[in-house]
């Protein structure tokens, strides 16, 4: 089940809000003491995440089907989504990597409990079977969740320096695979994921390598060129974005309309990959302004992206 994006919901009080956190979703499976994380899109990322393991002893004889969010939290214990990518695409962390930059699974949402399916109660029967499981541990536990007041919610992710709040309609049942408007995510910053179509090739320092990543949002049975960013890079980045990005070249774009300052010397690949840019606004034009890259979305299935 998808958020859409929107401001906070007017009928506040059938409403409970919870903190945005600015991670990896997760799946999560645990079947007599064993533990399957899956992300978004179906892949199974258990062996990345070795400290969550211990989940299935926590729940002992319990079987649970979970959804919730992998966290990487910085020093000041906000969730950090560049501290993730380090650990994001890693399938088989070293114990050292894991110690200097462990993470935690924040779970949200129960889809079933031993034999009882729960997809069709209510959110806030769902929450209440959820705070009543043995989920409190060193590395995963439930947040709290707020019903009715939304505005002090979201003022206080802001003086927290959190990205916003998600609002859920307590009445809803749990749709899966489905954005619907019954969970409105409500951000302090313009965040956005979209596919890459192409690159630049950069110059001066970054001469030899990606200048700027060339952008696209599905439209239609098609792709809709969305501008291009070439800020929020760090050495390693442009790296593991040329890894990525050299075995799905192709001859041709995978769309019409880029503009011809954008399509000279262009390099194309496959619309594949997904990333999350921050930017101040879209254009009339359906481009991203002053967008700065924030990291890869490996959980993400490319037609499903959406402008945010």
């Amino acid at each position: 089940m998808l958020a859409t994006t929107g401001p906070l919901p007017a009928d506040g009080d059938h409403w409970s809000y919870e903190v945005k956190w600015d991670g990896v979703r997760a799946l999560v499976s645990v079947r007599a003491g064993q533990v399957t994380l899956r992300s978004r899109n179906g892949n199974d990322i258990t062996g990345a995440y070795p400290e969550l393991l211990g989940l299935g002893e926590a729940l002992g004889s319990t079987s649970a089907l979970l959804d919730g969010e992998v966290v990487a939290f910085d020093a000041a214990g906000r969730p950090d989504f560049g501290l993730l990518q380090s650990r994001m695409h890693v399938r088989s962390p070293a114990p050292s990597l894991v110690r200097s930059t462990p993470v935690t699974l924040l779970l949200f949402d129960v889809l079933q409990v031993d034999d009882q399916p729960l997809v069709d109660a209510s959110y806030d029967e769902r929450r209440a079977v959820l705070e009543a499981l043995p989920l409190t541990g060193e590395r995963w536990q439930v947040p709290p969740s707020f019903p009715g007041d939304g505005e002090a919610v979201l003022a206080a992710t802001l003086a927290q320096g959190m990205e916003g709040v998600v609002a859920k309609r307590r009445d809803s049942r749990y749709t899966p695979g489905r954005r619907s408007d019954c969970w409105v995510k409500v951000k302090h910053v313009h965040r956005t994921s979209a596919v890459v179509v192409g690159w630049k090739p950069g110059d001066g320092g970054r001469a030899g390598r990606i200048g700027s990543l060339l952008l696209a949002v599905p439209e239609g049975d098609g792709w809709a060129f969305a501008g291009h960013v070439g800020t929020g890079f760090s050495d390693a980045t442009l790296r593991l974005l040329g890894e990525r990005l050299e075995p799905l070249r192709r001859d041709t774009p995978a769309l019409d309309g880029v503009p011809r300052e954008h399509a000279r010397h262009a390099v194309w690949v496959e619309p594949v990959l997904v990333v999350e840019c921050d930017y101040t606004e879209w254009t009339r034009d359906g481009r991203l302004r002053h967008p700065s890259y924030k990291g890869l979305r490996p959980d993400a299935d490319p037609r499903e992206v959406v402008r945010e």
